[in-house]
Order: C-alpha cells, then sequence, then structure tokens
C-alpha cells in the first residue's frame, strides 16, 4: 500500500479537463480607437471651464473641442501672407501653424458620433451629428485646400470607390454625403490615427 500511495504522489499533474471557455475576439482597430475617443472627449468635458457634461454638449461645443485639438496637429497649413500659401510642395520651412488634417477630423467626429449613440444617446440630440459641425468641417476642407495647393475636386473619383467601401463596412465619416473626399492629406497621420497623442486615457 505504501508504494501505491507514492506511485500516486509520483503521478504528473493531469492538465485540467473543465469546459473549455470561448475566448473574446480582440476589438478592431476602429474600435479601439473609437474608444479612445470617446474617453478623451469626455476628459476634456471634465477638464472644461467650467465643467460641462455630456447632456448639455452642443455642437458648438464640439467645435471649440476640434479646435483644441489643433495643437496637436501636424498638417502644415500656410496663411495667406505665407510665401508658400497654394504652394503643394514647398521648396523650405516656413513659421506657418500646424493644423489637425480635415480628413482627420472627419474621421474623427464619425467615431465619436457613433460612441454618442452606442453609450445610450438619442440620435435626435447627438452633438456630433449637429449641421454646425458640418459647415465647420467643410470651412475647414475648404481653408486647407486654398492654403496647401491641393484641391479636393481632383480626388472625387477615388472618393467615390472608397465611399462605397466604407458603406459596405458600415463604417461611414461624418461628412461623406455632405462635402466629398474624406482623406487625409496632411503630413501627420490618417484618419484612423490617433489625433490626440498622450492626451488619451
Amino acid at each position: 500500500q505504501r508504494e501505491g500511495r507514492g506511485r500516486r504522489c509520483m503521478e504528473p499533474a493531469q492538465p485540467w479537463r473543465g469546459e473549455a471557455r470561448p475566448l473574446q475576439a480582440a476589438p478592431s482597430r476602429y474600435e479601439s480607437q473609437k474608444r479612445r475617443d470617446w474617453n478623451t472627449f469626455v476628459q476634456y468635458l471634465r477638464n472644461h471651464k467650467p465643467p460641462l457634461v455630456l447632456s448639455r454638449c452642443s455642437g458648438a461645443h464640439v467645435i471649440e473641442f476640434l479646435r483644441y485639438l489643433d495643437q496637436f496637429g501636424k498638417t502644415k497649413v500656410h496663411v495667406p501672407r505665407c510665401a508658400f500659401y497654394g504652394h503643394p510642395s514647398p521648396p523650405g520651412p516656413c513659421a506657418c501653424p500646424l493644423r489637425q488634417a480635415w480628413g482627420s477630423l472627419d474621421a474623427l467626429i464619425g467615431r465619436l458620433r457613433a460612441a454618442y449613440e452606442e453609450s445610450g444617446g438619442s440620435p435626435d440630440t447627438n452633438p456630433f451629428a449637429a449641421r454646425a459641425i458640418r459647415i465647420f468641417l467643410h470651412d475647414v476642407r475648404e481653408i486647407q485646400a486654398k492654403a496647401r495647393g491641393i484641391p479636393y475636386e481632383k480626388k472625387k473619383r477615388k472618393h467615390a470607390a472608397a465611399a462605397g467601401q466604407g458603406r459596405a463596412g458600415g463604417k461611414p465619416s461624418s461628412s461623406t454625403a455632405f462635402s466629398g473626399d474624406s482623406s487625409d492629406s496632411g503630413t501627420g497621420g490618417g484618419p484612423g490615427d490617433s489625433l490626440l497623442g498622450s492626451f488619451t486615457s
């Protein structure tokens, strides 16, 4: 009996044979970015002076947020008095400010608009779908096109194919129907990349 008891003690541990649990699929890049953008916007509201609550957030507050993001921009936008204004390939550096590219802002608004409704917000009160934001994005697009010498009209044909893919994927940009091309023409990241740098939580 002692020998049998010793053999049992020396037997290797058997693998656990309990019920297998299905592995949760990792969130897509789009979903991860949407969550980071949403958390950042909520943090921005908390840090706002005075603090803002989401239920009282309007399109004007969203535009204020977009302007705030310009400090993280990587796209050179020439001012009218700059010698390189309207030059698509400036031959040298200049002191013009860096801004968020229009395409990146457009994609950001699309993600935040979806996140707002997924968080329980009503489409009727969605501040990211306000007409004022569509007008703001349209103006930013026109200003950047003139300043950088890159007419967006030349990209309409390319955008038509991209828009079809976007509809198939169920993730259209915020102002596709309003203003045409939503590609990012900046020198920084594309529309899917984070705009917020270390500010994201």
